[in-house]
């Protein structure tokens, strides 16, 4: 006989935000992940826009609401709704621009402000697929994300790495 439970078929649901500036790669990041797509010519993102993934764990299903947010300055009275109810977050910066770098602190007190749960949190250095013209070391990304209690990995949208 198979085991029987009352609460099989549960469903859990999951929102996390990819946030970070424009132009770092966070909707290839996405793109790669939910469809294995890569669109070189990709547009700024306007707003925010999401995909599902479902994944089965435990013999429960598992969804994930990734929602993907516009990195541009005129956006960000719009984007910060969407990190209500976030239950994990993927902040972003391109390994070959300093700037983006230099800009998590602010990322990471506008998620701090605007969530209303405790957030899992990731630095991701995007692009290591750029590693001629690097402009930030993998020492100084895991040295951020220690002094800040976040987990952190470096991906490339581009080649799959660690998408």
């Amino acid at each position: 006989m198979g085991s029987s439970s009352e609460d099989e078929g549960e469903e859990y649901l999951f929102k996390i935000v990819i946030i970070g500036d424009s132009a770092v790669g966070k909707s290839n990041l996405l793109s790669r992940y939910a469809r294995n797509e890569f669109n070189m010519h990709s547009k700024a993102t306007i707003g925010v826009e999401f995909q599902t993934q479902s994944l089965e764990f435990d013999g429960k299903e598992v969804k994930a609401q990734i929602w993907d947010t516009a990195g541009q300055e005129r956006f960000r009275a719009v984007t910060s709704a969407y990190y209500r109810g976030a239950f994990g977050a993927l902040v972003v910066y391109d390994i070959s621009r300093r700037s983006t770098f230099d800009g998590i602190p602010r990322w990471l007190d506008e998620l701090k402000t605007h969530s209303d749960t405790t957030v899992a949190m990731m630095l991701v250095g995007n692009k290591c697929d750029l590693e001629s013209i690097r402009d930030v070391s993998v020492e100084e990304g895991k040295n951020l994300a220690e002094s800040e209690g976040l987990f952190f990995m470096e991906t490339s949208a581009l080649d799959s790495t660690n998408v």
